[in-house]
């Protein structure tokens, strides 16, 4: 079916469909959801995310400068606060988690994911980034909602565990916030309208984008083994 004759929610859940058996190839949350993953995990994905939220937040300020739609404008210009936001949470999570033990920082395998958002912020249309980023929102979530929830159960330490405020950068992502899915739609619909979102980019984009992130929490997982 032509992109043109779907509506932004059916090719949303067509390609959300497509991503869904590879969501569950992420081989460090259930680590932690079972408390078998070393606590030093904490300490590399703060350092990582320091990395990672820094640029998204430059890549989603770049997409609503380059997009000429307001609808587009709106979901990407809604989305760069977040970022800076989620930045500050990651001071308490670095506290209780100490210093990043690996040798070799930042590591290429976690930063792949914001290196190939980057070049979507300079080279992608706005409908076909819009898509890729909302495709993997709800498994980015689903990962977060696990993190904070194994975390607050398995990783006790003198102070008797992690605190709120530890896990609050995982419970800001694992937040559902309908506002985004309907700002996110509207930038599809009008890039369907006005015939320049093509359907095929769009699912190659968002398969980068999942297989970027399962690289992320990959690499991770290598390097910290049950």
């Amino acid at each position: 079916m032509p992109a043109r004759d779907q509506s932004a929610r059916e090719l949303l859940s067509a390609i959300q469909r497509e991503l869904a058996p590879r969501d569950d190839d992420n081989r460090l949350v259930p680590l932690v959801v079972s408390g078998r993953a070393p606590r030093e995990v904490f300490a590399a994905i703060a350092a990582e995310e320091r990395w990672i939220v820094r640029s998204d937040w430059r890549s989603f300020h770049a997409l609503a400068a380059r997009a000429d739609e307001p609808r587009a404008r709106e979901f990407f210009g809604g989305l760069a606060p977040g970022e800076q936001l989620a930045l500050g949470k990651l001071d308490a999570l670095a506290a209780a988690a100490g210093d990043d033990p690996g040798t070799e920082l930042p590591r290429a395998g976690c930063q792949a994911y914001p290196a190939y958002f980057a070049w979507l912020a300079l080279n992608g249309e706005a409908a076909e980034v819009a898509v890729a980023i909302f495709a993997n929102f709800t498994a980015w979530g689903r990962y977060c909602a696990a993190i904070a929830a194994g975390m607050r159960e398995h990783y006790c330490f003198e102070d008797g565990g992690f605190s709120d405020d530890a896990c609050a950068f995982f419970d800001f992502f694992a937040a559902d916030v309908p506002e985004i899915e309907e700002q996110a739609l509207a930038a599809i619909q009008a890039g369907l309208d006005a015939g320049r979102l093509d359907a095929d980019r769009a699912r190659t984009y968002a398969r980068l984008f999942q297989s970027y992130e399962l690289m992320f929490w990959d690499t991770l997982a290598d390097e910290f083994p049950a």
